[in-house]
């Protein structure tokens, strides 16, 4: 439809201009929160330089929504000064009919959001954060692989490791409790070491301790392939689920909720990365509803509206993520819940959008 292309060519100058803009005011935050610590651990500017040029894509990312709210606000209140929408309702085109292009744009944008974070963003930020960590001297990340307790097959066994050595895949000091579906104790295997054959785990010289007619009997344990639980589940990384990809975060975890390790965080942060993705769909449903509202100082208003918008949104899933990470609220509803309470936002508000 002509009207269609019209609106996204009118669209499309604004939303580069601002997208722009607000990439170039992130980095530029990013780089002064950080521009001490440069100087005093004289960091070359060659190196700040490739620090900033790694966060660019996790900025673009922060000001697609933005943007895109802007732009959209901007177009259409500059249409209806120039008395162009006023035209455009009297030959009896709805106004959600008119901005479909807009809100097609904005699908768009939020299916595109997730594949660049996933591709683009996810490794960028990762060697961001590596080389801010490196040349601020800040701690790396380690491995923490001593005194490490875990529970699989539902809890029905229970592992006890002394201490897992990841390169040569061997565990030492085992003690393996197995109980039954009513948690009522059914045998305790204690190895000095078990190594990694590729598919189950061989333990050396196991004994196992068994109840046998009320007394508590030790014997030597037979060969067994049994074990079979993978070797990652035994290594406690610090890992970022903001630095995983969202096949690997899923993966995480599930590996923390086999080895019965605290979940809830990654849970909602992997959530998250779901929800996050359709703010550029909500943004452009909420820049309809707002079209035409601003007749005077156009510019000035629809940045003001754009800022509140997102500033409010912002603090909203803050809180909300913060509620789900702490166990207050589920993960899923702490990732989704200011995403649906700002669509029916803006449902309410298209309503009373001029038409």
């Amino acid at each position: 439809m002509i009207l269609d292309r019209y609106l996204a060519r009118q669209f499309s100058p604004i939303f580069a201009v601002a997208v722009s803009m607000f990439v170039l005011l992130l980095s530029l935050i990013d780089l002064f929160a950080n521009l001490v610590r440069y100087l005093n651990y004289e960091v070359p500017f060659v190196q700040i330089m490739r620090i900033s040029l790694f966060y660019l894509p996790k900025s673009f990312s922060y000001a697609l929504p933005i943007a895109l709210l802007f732009a959209a606000a901007y177009t259409l209140g500059d249409l209806y000064a120039r008395n162009e929408l006023t035209s455009i309702f009297s030959s009896g085109i709805p106004f959600w009919r008119f901005c479909m292009s807009l809100v097609l744009i904005g699908l768009m944008s939020s299916v595109f959001s997730f594949f660049f974070d996933d591709m683009v963003v996810i490794p960028t930020l990762k060697i961001k954060n590596e080389l801010s960590r490196r040349f601020l001297h800040q701690q790396q990340r380690t491995e923490n692989n001593s005194d490490i307790v875990i529970k699989a097959r539902n809890g029905q066994i229970i592992y006890s490791v002394d201490f897992y050595d990841t390169t040569a895949q061997v565990l030492n000091g085992v003690s393996i409790v197995e109980q039954d579906p009513r948690g009522e104790f059914i045998s305790l295997i204690r190895s000095p070491s078990a190594s990694w054959t590729g598919e189950y785990w061989e333990l050396k010289n196991p004994v196992i301790y068994q109840w046998e007619n009320g007394l508590l009997r030790i014997r030597p344990l037979p060969e067994t392939t049994s074990y079979r639980e993978q070797p990652d589940t035994f290594r406690r990384n610090a890992v970022n689920v903001d630095e995983l990809h969202a096949r690997d975060a899923g993966l995480h975890v599930k590996d923390l909720k086999a080895a019965g390790l605290p979940f809830i965080e990654a849970l909602a942060n992997y959530h998250h990365r779901f929800s996050f993705a359709t703010v550029s769909f909500i943004v452009m449903i909420l820049s309809i509803s707002m079209g035409g509202r601003f007749r005077k100082n156009i510019l000035l208003m629809s940045l003001l509206a754009s800022l509140s918008v997102a500033v409010v949104f912002y603090v909203m899933e803050m809180i909300s993520m913060m509620m789900a990470r702490l166990g207050y609220i589920p993960p899923l509803v702490g990732a989704w819940f200011p995403v649906f309470t700002f669509i029916a936002i803006g449902a309410l508000l298209l309503r009373g959008a001029r038409t």
